[in-house]
This record gives structure tokens, sequence and C-alpha cells, in this order.
């Protein structure tokens, strides 16, 4: 079973940065495109970030221009370039593959953006 694993969150400062790393146990990303989406407290999971299998990537309107999505295939991971980071970008930040229907979702990374 493909595990997924999440890390590079923290706490950070409004208009901070972060980057968000993403490990897969199997090649997943090269495939199936990756995808990063994030749960803050009391609300639905939501789409951040998506790459697909041929490097394409979309955002979601609320982070174009902050964050960018990337993927290393040697390394079975995706990343995410979190940049002028705002309080409410304050969430549980987890991924999964792009296509193919969601994997058993990992612990995920918290970010924090508070002053």
């Amino acid at each position: 079973q493909v595990q997924l694993v999440e890390s590079g969150g923290g706490l950070v400062q409004p208009g901070g940065s972060l980057r968000l790393s993403c490990a897969s146990s199997e090649i997943l990303f090269s495939i199936n495109g990756g995808a990063w989406y994030r749960q803050a407290p009391g609300k639905q999971r939501e789409l951040v970030a998506a790459i697909t299998s041929g490097g394409s990537t979309n955002y979601a309107d609320f982070v174009k221009g902050r964050l960018t999505i990337s993927r290393d295939n040697a390394k079975n991971t995706v990343y995410l370039q979190m940049n002028s980071l705002k309080p409410e970008d304050t969430a549980r930040y987890y991924c999964n593959r792009e296509v193919g229907g969601p994997l058993p979702w990992g612990q995920g990374t918290q970010v924090t953006v508070s002053s």
C-alpha cells in the first residue's frame, strides 16, 4: 500500500514562507500527478494545487501567485512552495495523487500563520 508522508509545516509570521514536501513510498506522482489539499478546523478539505503527470499545474484562486507546486520524479516527491502566507492559510496540509481517486491519506503537516 502506498504511503504518503508530508513534512515541512510549522509556525510562520504573516508574509513568511514555507516549503512543504510529500514523499511517496512508491512511484506515484510521475504517473498519476500530485496534488496538495488543506483542511482548516471545522472546514472541509479543499484542493490547493495540482500537478499533472505531464507537469502542467493549476491552483485554487485563493493561492494563485503565492504558491508553487513542483515535483521530483527521482525522489517520488512533490513540493509546495508557499510564499506571502496569510493567517487564512492556517490549516493542515495533505498530499495525494492528482488522478485515480485518493489513496489513504497521510498525517498531513500543520501550517500555522500567526504573528
